[in-house]
């Protein structure tokens, strides 16, 4: 029987309509707009569409957005005024540097110039800390997606033996974090599978819950999943073009081989893909209330 498909298209609209509805309401009660700043640097066509969606979703959603666009020759001195100015900014209450940077620009000093209380990526070091410690924070927004994907999809954690391949800081590593801890959509025993794993099967075969995200197409296959395991593919690998020019994009997980074996699964595109922008969202709707200090 093939498996249920965890849309995340379907998913990231029902969590939008949420997210709209809220922002209607703090306008109305609290005269309150929340404000996204999305900066990219340079001309790179992946970078420019993500920044485009993201502010076109933003609008979407009622929510401020700005876009500042600077020449790939700009100086880290002269982004990092820019962020100091966005930080002052009472109207802007998220704060997004596109990644990746020109080459002379060093990420982390970016990154960690930006205000904890606007870091709505959640890539700071106050936030990915009090995420190991469990506490309020900004979630990294592809982990906090797919949190919800399996809440909303019904899918039990709890107990339940989940395999991470994959230890980015991005998404591997805050993922098998938060489904470790001892909260709705976690307590699960969580192991990470990586480039110096001896015998990557052995894990991929008992977990319950597989979470792809190494960035290699299609190499999980049937055989190395468990019957009725649940699979979450993150990989969005570019393989092809299509005669009308559009991209021909794969998964990490053969998900023609596996969809008959699992139980659940995500498609590629379709379904983590549609999350990550969208809880980029609701950590701009949460950190706008919490600068109001609007529970």
């Amino acid at each position: 029987m093939p498996a249920k498909i965890i849309s995340g298209i379907e998913t990231a609209k029902a969590i939008r309509e949420e997210i709209a509805a809220e922002v209607v309401s703090l306008k109305q009660l609290h005269g309150l707009n929340p404000g996204l700043v999305t900066i990219l640097v340079g001309q790179d066509p992946a970078s420019e569409s993500y920044v485009a969606a993201k502010n076109k979703t933003a609008h979407a959603l009622g929510i401020h957005s700005e876009q500042v666009t600077l020449p790939s020759e700009t100086s880290e001195a002269e982004l990092l005024q820019i962020v100091s100015e966005y930080n002052s900014n009472p109207a802007i209450h998220g704060i997004l540097v596109q990644l990746p940077l020109p080459r002379h620009i060093n990420e982390a000093n970016v990154l960690f110039a930006i205000d904890p209380a606007k870091d709505v990526d959640g890539f700071h070091p106050v936030n990915v800390g009090k995420m190991m410690l469990g506490e309020q924070c900004f979630l990294p927004c592809t982990p906090n997606g797919i949190l919800e994907l399996l809440q909303r999809s019904g899918i039990e954690t709890a107990g339940a033996e989940v395999v991470v391949v994959g230890r980015s800081n991005i998404v591997g590593k805050p993922i098998a974090n938060l489904m470790l801890q001892k909260r709705p959509g976690g307590n699960a025993t969580v192991t990470v599978c990586h480039t110096r794993t001896k015998d990557v099967d052995y894990h991929t075969r008992r977990a319950d819950i597989l979470i792809v995200a190494a960035g290699v197409a299609k190499m999980i296959k049937a055989d190395q999943i468990k019957e009725g395991a649940v699979i979450i593919d993150v990989g969005v690998n570019r393989i092809g073009q299509a005669a009308s020019g559009k991209a021909i994009l794969a998964g990490d997980v053969d998900f023609a081989d596996v969809v008959t074996k699992a139980s659940a699964i995500t498609p590629v595109p379709g379904g983590v893909g549609p999350m990550t922008i969208t809880m980029l969202m609701k950590n701009t709707l949460q950190a706008a209330k919490q600068a109001a200090g609007i529970g």
